[in-house]
């Protein structure tokens, strides 16, 4: 049997129970009290039970749902499923709290398995685009520069921002002699015909800050680009400039699925004390529709 802390003089007081009364039941318990007097025909006595299982507001008033420790007493009655359908039923902002109970290294395995566009939602919150480029290892920025998602076409026309003397070293580096002087979209047309080996060595081989600021340029016109990098370097990332409370603020920006798909991973003690914030109404509503059976395990004292 479960006990809470209800209101046992404002059940007491509901069935007008006399002093001789009360100390014949001596001490029986609040539900054993409830069916005797239901029982001998209390009309107080067998509203209170009709109300107890279908008065949401009763509920919460006799059960004190609005205190944090009942609740909890309730959902640890509980297992795994059963806790996880009040989820869907909270606010956004209560949810988000309850990631601060994951460590840091969860938290960053599970953002590993968020949607790529959920991600880089998350990262935009924490970082600027210039901080991630400058961040992101160099091979990632090789990766998606030379990836078949990314327009060739684009690539070149982006070239133009690149001083001349960049654009001659990336030849030079593809074709080991030295160049004769060229203008620059001469040069960028030189390393457009370049063949796919070349052009990509081109690219991989340019100088840093340089290939920083080709991808900066190109990922500020069509910022889907992100979602090409690693999840993995994104969390490394992460895990070297940001703090847990940091993390768990930027995530209030993903899916609501997503942050429950997340919470289902807390045990359960865990998890039934992220749901003592639900709304004390709400929480008295699920009770009714799905666990009556366990109301009725209850005992007030």
């Amino acid at each position: 049997m479960l006990v809470i802390d209800g209101d046992y003089n404002y059940l007491i007081n509901k069935l007008n129970l006399t002093p001789q009364k009360l100390e014949e039941y001596g001490t029986k318990t609040v539900d054993e009290i409830l069916e005797a007097e239901a029982a001998a025909g209390n009309q107080a006595a067998i509203k209170i039970v009709n109300e107890m299982y279908t008065n949401v507001a009763f509920l919460v008033e006799i059960f004190k749902l609005a205190d944090p420790e009942n609740k909890y007493m309730i959902l640890s009655q509980m297992n795994s499923q059963q806790l996880q359908e009040f989820l869907p039923l909270m606010e956004e902002e209560d949810l988000q709290q309850g990631l601060m109970y994951f460590s840091m290294d969860k938290l960053l395995d599970m953002m590993e398995d968020l949607p790529p566009e959920q991600l880089v939602k998350a990262v935009f919150e924490m970082f600027s685009q210039e901080e991630i480029i400058q961040y992101m290892p160099e091979d990632q920025l090789d990766k998606v520069l030379t990836g078949p998602e990314l327009d060739k076409n684009k690539v070149l026309e982006h070239l133009k921002s690149i001083p001349p003397e960049y654009l001659a070293q990336m030849i030079e580096n593809v074709t080991g002699e030295p160049l004769d002087e060229m203008d620059s979209l001469g040069m960028i047309n030189q390393i457009g015909g370049f063949n796919p080996t070349e052009y990509k060595d081109a690219l991989t081989g340019m100088q840093s800050t340089q290939k920083q600021q080709l991808m900066l340029s190109l990922c500020k016109e069509n910022p889907e680009l992100y979602q090409l990098f690693a999840a993995e370097e994104y969390t490394n990332i992460i895990n070297t400039y940001k703090q847990k409370p940091q993390v768990v603020k930027a995530l209030e920006v993903i899916e609501k699925e997503e942050t429950i798909k997340m919470l289902k991973e807390l045990p359960n003690d865990l998890l039934s004390m992220v749901i003592t914030q639900i709304d004390p109404d709400t929480f008295g509503d699920m009770l009714l529709k799905k666990h009556a059976d366990l109301l009725a395990q209850v005992v007030m004292m």
